[in-house]
């Protein structure tokens, strides 16, 4: 082959790479699982919700951690997000993970069902945070655990119709989701300051 027919090749072959979809890092949804697992103290047997679940990663990283002796409640608002979920879940036989729907103002969650309840880069998009948090209280048995792990305002992002002003942009500054979880009825526990990804996490208790 001579060195045209070589240089063809090649730039073919980099289209080709190119056009094709970026596979998704295998790993960080179970290594940041892990480590809100350790923070959560979630025991083998747990009942845990991931609210706002969108493709399942996190939810199902969730279903290895806590066991088949334990759950996942993985919740969604959009419709076409929840009906891959559910036909993932069902491709994958995950006995142990329920997918549910939610709402404006509403988790769609049992009483009292959950021992751990965490929201990834979701609590910013809520447009009502305190009906949606005296939801997220009700779910949640006495001694259970929430986290939110999310972002301050960052430029460049679009802005988030419906959220209350006081977020500042896209994102949410640390101190206002301590301010409205905590006059939700929960105990502040901890704040992480270096999560994956510039995040955040903060970890609230009820008592």
């Amino acid at each position: 082959m001579n060195r045209k027919r070589w240089l063809s090749a090649g730039v073919l072959c980099a289209m080709a790479l190119s056009a094709a979809p970026l596979p998704l890092a295998k790993g960080d949804a179970h290594d940041e699982i892990k480590r809100l697992a350790a923070l959560m103290q979630w025991k083998p047997g747990a009942v845990v919700a991931d609210i706002g679940a969108g493709d399942g990663r996190w939810a199902f990283a969730s279903a290895a951690a806590v066991g088949a002796t334990g759950k996942v409640f993985a919740t969604e608002i959009d419709k076409e997000k929840l009906t891959k979920l559910r036909a993932d879940v069902a491709e994958r036989q995950l006995q142990n993970v329920v997918v549910l729907e939610s709402r404006e103002a509403e988790t769609g969650l049992p009483a009292e069902c959950c021992d751990a309840i965490f929201l990834r880069r979701v609590y910013h998009h809520l447009t009502k945070p305190s009906d949606f948090d005296a939801a997220l209280l009700r779910a949640m048995k006495p001694g259970g655990r929430l986290a939110v792990i999310d972002f301050s305002p960052r430029s460049g992002l679009d802005h988030v119709e419906g959220v209350p002003p006081n977020r500042g942009g896209h994102g949410i500054p640390q101190s206002v989701v301590i301010e409205e979880l905590t006059t939700a009825g929960l105990q502040l526990e901890r704040a992480v300051d270096d999560w994956p990804d510039d995040d955040y996490c903060v970890l609230f208790v009820k008592k």
